[in-house]
């Protein structure tokens, strides 16, 4: 599952970064290149790619024919991440409330991290 994830994340990342890129070339766009939201959208389609390879990376890891719960965990939490990391991007580039938000896919993250090493080494 997060090797397809992981590809599609891509993908979206080729999309948004191809939607986004038709307006970069003007210097005052979204606020201009320094401007809060601008680096948040940059951020955003970045975090599609980044957590992308993460997942196509772990869906190709090798694990044992009984994968340790830890392994479910792993998975999940680089599920969460993917998908929250870019979302919570987007809408705090959008209102900066959501910023708060940020808790999320980063919990997700760091328990999939911690979880991944407790997985037996092949």
């Amino acid at each position: 599952m997060n090797w397809r994830f992981g590809w599609i994340s891509i993908l979206a990342a080729f999309a948004s970064g191809a939607v986004i890129g038709l307006r970069f070339h003007r210097d005052d766009f979204l606020g201009g290149y320094d401007s809060f939201r601008r680096r948040l959208l940059r951020l955003g389609h970045i975090s599609l790619a980044a957590l992308g390879m993460l997942n196509v990376l772990f869906g190709l890891t090798p694990l044992p024919p009984d994968p340790p719960e830890s392994a479910r965990h792993a998975a999940l939490g680089f599920l969460v991440g993917g998908v929250t990391m870019p979302v919570v991007c987007f809408l705090t580039a959008w209102r900066r409330g959501f910023r708060h938000a940020f808790v999320v896919p980063v919990v997700a993250l760091l328990i999939a991290a911690i979880e991944t090493l407790r997985i037996p080494p092949p």
